[in-house]
């Protein structure tokens, strides 16, 4: 093989090698895209398939809030017709009687009535979807207490502080933190001795304290913990919060929960 036919196979095996590398080349990137386009395709799978799971969780969602709405209208309406009848007719048989122990026990049915018409009210506002916001529980909340302790003399303090009225709260987180304002203003009522109470409501970022303060005698820490007490601790850990209880100058108490 002369000098000039090296040359020429030198080129031929060097062409062979270079278009093999090229096809290896375009092996690799044609292998890639697949995979790419395999990845994309699975990970659209997977997006659709979560936006149906989140698509029918928003269904059975709105089918429960809808059904709360239904029941809250009928208990309104029914009940609360039931009770405004019942008691037309204890103050109608009240004006008749002449024997005051029947008056009383008229007047304890009247009394009866009222407290099933407030349960009903608060009842109904738990129901509610459209209470669920932080504006919404405090402007209850400060209804409730004002009518809770207007008939005492016991002076309610109220303030907020930044507080973003539209956050939302869940229903249940709305309705246990309620209960424990009933329960702690009973409380401070019947054992404080207090001459003065003081709501707030503080929200940080994410998370939302409400506190209960009164100046009264404080909690005597020889006696064992109240049921009160216990139920308010035990209904903000079944909302992953905190219920705390201080007693410097008075009591007070702090709800916590994270929104």
């Amino acid at each position: 093989m002369n000098y000039l036919d090296k040359i020429k196979l030198t080129y031929v095996i060097a062409v062979i090698v270079m278009m093999l590398f090229i096809a290896f080349i375009i092996f690799v990137v044609l292998m890639y895209n697949r995979k790419q386009l395999l990845y994309l395709k699975e990970k659209q799978l997977n997006a659709e398939h979560q936006n149906q799971l989140l698509q029918k969780e928003l269904e059975k969602q709105k089918s429960i809030e809808a059904e709360r709405e239904r029941i809250s209208h009928d208990m309104h309406d029914d009940l609360g017709a039931g009770i405004s009848a019942l008691k037309l007719q204890a103050e109608f048989l009240k004006q008749r009687a002449e024997n005051d122990d029947l008056k009383n026990d008229i007047d304890e049915l009247l009394k009866t009535s009222e407290e099933m018409n407030l349960s009903m009210r608060e009842m109904l506002w738990s129901l509610n979807s459209g209470n669920d916001t932080l504006g919404n529980f405090i402007d209850y909340s400060k209804m409730y207490a004002q009518n809770f302790l207007k008939k005492t003399k016991i002076l309610l303090l109220t303030e907020s502080e930044d507080v973003v009225l539209e956050t939302i709260i869940t229903t249940e987180q709305r309705r246990n933190l309620f209960l424990c304002l009933k329960e702690a203003l009973n409380n401070a009522y019947k054992h404080s001795q207090s001459n003065q109470i003081k709501l707030s409501f503080i929200q940080k970022d994410k998370e939302f304290m409400m506190k209960i303060s009164d100046n009264g005698i404080g909690i005597n820490h020889e006696k064992s913990e109240g049921n009160g007490l216990r139920n308010m601790k035990r209904r903000m850990q079944e909302q992953n919060g905190h219920c705390e209880v201080t007693t410097e100058n008075g009591t007070h108490l702090f709800f916590r929960i994270d929104l």
